[in-house]
């Protein structure tokens, strides 16, 4: 029995086909959407309300509250414990998400570092005080190579790179090792041409505001202002700051709209790096059939 992998963009379609094949196959289905881990975060994360699921089992969902702060090591760890027991029973896993470096946490071989909250806040200070540009040009002077693959702007990776860098006295590998599965598995990937997609998001996104989002973000913004990694997630700092009165109600539709398509460019970019992903049309009127053509 093989693991089946679901990826691709935000709004391509991912949660509807995973219920179908969930259903055809007695399927368990594996959250892996870094922000839908999170309490309370639902209509912003687009997570399937539990009347929708037909049944269907989901892990790694509403396990973290917002204050917490999410651990791509802990994910790992959980995750490829509930797929041996599954496996262990004949219960077929399907890894739904679009949250590249979990999914990879999971299917690959990839090992990662413990962390020190007193060597990052060390660092966080350095940042606060001196700037990103200060620690980029420490990151050079002490790992060359991961430097080279870390953006000079991007200040969370710069921390952890110094981090890891003096908790272990290692490189830090800025770079995923080619593909070593840990299980027999299948991956596939949905997209679809770029317009369509960009007006799903679009829709998505003022369907969100319809629906309450702005409710939701005020029963937990507490929690959000106070987490570390809730916060990252699409549309919660755009509510945020209209809740602050920084920007109006359309800025921030508009805002997250934006982010989003931006976001939905890079998770195509992070999977197509990936020789083992199957990729499928997500308007193709037979995309069912081709994908259970691909598991079986």
């Amino acid at each position: 029995m093989k693991v089946i992998a679901l990826v691709g963009p935000t709004a391509v379609g991912k949660t509807a086909l995973s219920l179908d094949l969930a259903v055809e196959l007695s399927a368990e289905i594996i959250n892996a959407d870094a922000m839908q881990i999170y309490k309370g975060m639902d209509i912003g994360t687009a997570k399937l309300p539990l009347s929708q699921r037909r049944g269907v089992i989901h892990h790694q969902i509403d396990v973290l509250d917002p204050i917490d702060e999410a651990n791509v090591s802990q994910y790992q760890k959980q995750t490829r414990e509930i797929i041996r027991e599954l496996l262990n029973r004949k219960v077929q896993p399907i890894l739904v998400g679009g949250s590249g470096l979990y999914v990879n946490s999971v299917l690959e071989d990839l090992e990662f570092p413990g962390t020190s909250l007193e060597l990052r806040a060390k660092y966080e200070e350095l940042l606060e005080e001196k700037g990103v540009e200060h620690l980029f040009k420490m990151l050079e002077e002490i790992d060359p190579l991961a430097a080279e693959n870390i953006l000079p702007n991007n200040a969370r990776k710069i921390v952890r790179a110094l981090e890891v860098n003096e908790l272990t006295g290692k490189r830090f590998n800025a770079k995923l090792p080619e593909p070593s599965p840990i299980f027999p598995d299948v991956r596939i990937a949905l997209d679809m041409p770029r317009d369509l997609l960009d007006k799903r998001i679009t829709e998505r996104v003022h369907q969100m505001f319809a629906d309450g989002f702005i409710d939701e973000v005020q029963k937990i913004e507490e929690s959000l202002r106070n987490g570390k990694t809730s916060l990252r997630a699409l549309g919660y700092s755009q509510v945020l700051s209209y809740l602050a009165g920084e920007i109006q109600k359309e800025e921030a539709i508009t805002l997250t709209i934006n982010a989003t398509k931006k976001f939905a460019r890079r998770q195509l970019s992070w999977f197509r790096r990936d020789p083992l992903i199957h990729w499928l049309d997500a308007t193709s009127s037979d995309l069912f059939e081709q994908s259970m053509k691909l598991i079986r």
